[in-house]
């Protein structure tokens, strides 16, 4: 079985496919927190602070290669504040962490019960 990471860095896009679930969330993790700040943006129209702009994208897809059955990932803001997400490209729902935990722990523990589900291994949190 194949996880699918795919990092958005600004303008860069990185893929990797890797065997097992705990390797591509490390992989998006480490990926994901090289994200740069921004600064503010400044529209004719509107201002956007950093806190309201994206500064990357990090997504998992897997386990299977052509119909993904789990898609999830993580943004992270200009001021470098993540949120985790589950869901498809379309339609996400954010992943509220637990105290004690970052978005990446709390996408951890969302996907440990999500691939448990779909027979894949498990991701400790």
């Amino acid at each position: 079985m194949t996880w699918r990471v795919t990092v958005r860095l600004g303008p860069k896009v990185h893929r990797s496919s890797h065997e097992s679930l705990a390797d591509a969330l490390d992989t998006l993790e480490g990926r994901c927190r090289q994200a740069p700040r921004r600064s503010e943006a400044n529209l004719r129209y509107r201002t956007f602070s950093p806190g309201e702009q994206v500064a990357a994208r990090g997504e998992i897809a897997g386990p299977n290669r052509l119909l993904a059955s789990i898609r999830a990932g993580v943004d992270v803001r200009g001021d470098g504040s993540a949120q985790a997400w589950t869901g498809s490209r379309v339609r996400r729902e954010p992943v509220d962490p637990q105290p004690g935990e970052d978005a990446y722990a709390a996408l951890r523990r969302a996907l440990s019960a999500a691939a448990g589900g779909a027979g894949s291994d498990r991701v400790e949190p």
